[in-house]
């Protein structure tokens, strides 16, 4: 038989992953396989080269065993251990894998008790009460399977942005080595337009000649190869969004033009092949693919009112990190140099509070020893840079902050959070959020919605009173840059920014590499149409401090 490609192994390999998870043992082992059938699907060189030249273990994630692996699924089209774990489990099971916070052992019970063999059986016998009353599983699993049955549904075949930026990056790397011939090897889709979960891996590249084989696929990796006259219209259509290219479609035509993926052209002349001058051409400035959405921005471009959007370069310090004193990894001076290094003005650390039992929530006794570290590193650090001291003060159920007013008067900032009680219903999760912001020593709204991309939606709440309460007494709103938060989600950036909200970009870092979320931060912050003036961290050390005293001097007058 015909060896298989790379997407048909990482298939199966994907499989092969589903099936071990089911079977129990190390955890680790079903990842690392469901990692590689990722990298496989976006591999931008054949397989068949790397598994004749030796070279797999050169795919990010693939080891000596796993190549092994790959090389016989490969060449045989299947492999014996897959072979037998079929045997074990329909293969109608493993769809039920995709649920978030369905764990491979209740998927077993699901299916060995209640004869449950795929997301339809599931939908249905939650809808009909039988998990409720099944022994073991109970109304809390019922109510998790019919909440996260849509987010299985919508984010099936997406990678968090984070690990999209991996594959690609290596894709993009290898298309370079491999063809050294192809000229602006450049990453499109929807991850050069800075989407939260990314479907779509594309590349395009410029060669001296249009390669008319150069197809996209149906899935995984997407190369298109254009010469030089076309490659910007070929970088367009290839970033997308299908809305906005409609749009400057219809645009184009009413100006008597025609645009297609070989450019814009007046009858059969080109009159445009590069990005810019195409978007010149039909009467706009140059629309940033984080933008190009089909919301408006065109409307907005043609009136002169885009954005300038924040950059990475524009951000001065990083807000809301935790240190060992919770549940960090790094101590509060290794937190603080590694943020020096990266070029920032300050570091604001905000632990967990004293009800995050779970996070190793800090005490009063705690958070003077955590002062006083901050004031003996500041003295050390001298002028350029500063440790401002904060807290992640959880919100109680009924709104309040998790201590007394006399210590939350002893930090510089509050980054005011909910992590518990998310099943209260929309009513009264919105108040218990404005009962927070109206608290005059709340500085920051963390994840607003408390959402987690592809694990649990956010907590019911009316987003748009929540903001406008921000706006009235002066309180930040995040956009929490973990890569499975993401959260002020960007679709409601527009509307914090039209009644006044300023906006922090933070990391909420828990060791050295998370300081490095802030990229994610910024995309989200762009693609919401934010400029450097409305984020609060754009402030430079000397103007934060200020902010931050202002807000403690009103605080002192009001009390």
């Amino acid at each position: 038989m015909p060896s298989l490609d790379a997407r048909g192994v990482a298939s199966l390999l994907r499989e092969y992953a589903q099936r071990t998870a089911l079977r129990g043992g190390n955890p680790y082992r079903a990842k690392a396989y469901s990692r590689a059938a990722d990298s496989l699907a976006a591999l931008a060189v054949s397989l068949d080269v790397l598994v004749a030249e030796d070279r797999l273990t050169e795919i990010p994630g693939v080891g000596d065993a796993i190549a092994d692996i790959i090389t016989k699924v490969h060449k045989t089209g299947s492999h014996p251990s897959l072979e037998k774990l079929r045997k074990e489990i329909p293969a109608g099971v493993l769809e039920m894998l995709s649920v978030p916070g369905l764990r491979p052992e209740k998927v077993l019970r699901l299916y060995k008790d209640l004869g449950i063999t795929s997301l339809a059986e599931l939908e249905a016998a939650a809808k009909n009460d039988r998990i409720k009353k099944a022994k073991g599983l109970g109304p809390s699993l019922q109510t998790k399977i019919l909440q996260n049955l849509a987010i299985a549904r919508s984010g099936e075949g997406r990678l968090h942005l984070h690990r999209a930026a991996a594959l690609l990056a290596h894709a993009k790397d290898s298309v370079r080595k491999s063809r050294p011939e192809l000229k602006r090897v450049t990453i499109a889709g929807d991850f050069r337009r800075g989407c939260e979960l990314i479907g779509d891996l594309a590349i395009v590249a410029e060669a001296a000649k249009p390669d008319k084989t150069s197809t996209p696929s149906a899935d995984g990796l997407q190369i298109r190869v254009s010469d030089r006259k076309h490659f910007g219209a070929a970088l367009l259509f290839a970033t997308g969004s299908a809305g906005h290219i409609e749009q400057l479609q219809a645009l184009a035509a009413e100006n008597g033009l025609r645009l297609g993926a070989d450019g814009l052209h007046k009858g059969r002349t080109l009159i445009a092949g590069e990005e810019a001058d195409i978007y010149r051409a039909l009467g706009l400035p140059f629309i940033d693919p984080e933008l190009r959405e089909g919301r408006g921005e065109i409307e907005a471009a043609l009136k002169g009112n885009l954005p300038k959007l924040v950059t990475d370069q524009d951000l001065r310090g990083i807000l809301h990190c935790h240190t060992d004193a919770s549940d960090g990894t790094e101590t509060l001076e290794t937190m603080a140099k590694a943020t020096r290094q990266r070029g920032f003005e300050y570091f604001g650390v905000a632990d967990h509070s004293k009800s995050a039992h779970y996070a190793g929530g800090l005490s009063v006794e705690q958070i003077a020893q955590q002062h006083r570290e901050a004031d003996r590193l500041n003295k050390r650090f001298g002028k350029d840079f500063r440790i401002l001291k904060g807290i992640e003060s959880d919100i109680l159920a009924d709104g309040s902050l998790d201590y007394d007013d006399d210590v939350l008067e002893r930090f510089d900032f509050v980054v005011a959070s909910i992590h518990g009680r998310f099943k209260l219903d929309r009513k009264a999760q919105t108040q218990r959020l404005l009962r927070a912001i109206s608290d005059p020593h709340t500085t920051i709204i963390g994840h607003m919605t408390g959402r987690q991309l592809q694990r649990r939606p956010g907590y019911e709440i009316d987003v748009e009173k929540v903001l406008r309460a921000c706006a009235k007494h002066d309180v930040v709103v995040e956009i929490n840059a973990h890569p499975w938060r993401l959260d002020l989600d960007w679709r409601w950036h527009q509307a914090a920014l039209e009644f006044g909200c300023m906006l922090s970009i933070n990391p909420d870092a828990h060791s050295i590499p998370e300081l490095d979320h802030m990229h994610w931060g910024v995309e989200m912050a762009r693609k919401g149409g934010v400029s450097a003036d409305r984020v609060l961290n754009a402030m430079t050390l000397a103007e934060i401090t200020r902010y931050f005293r202002q807000k403690r001097r009103s605080l002192a007058r009001a009390a």
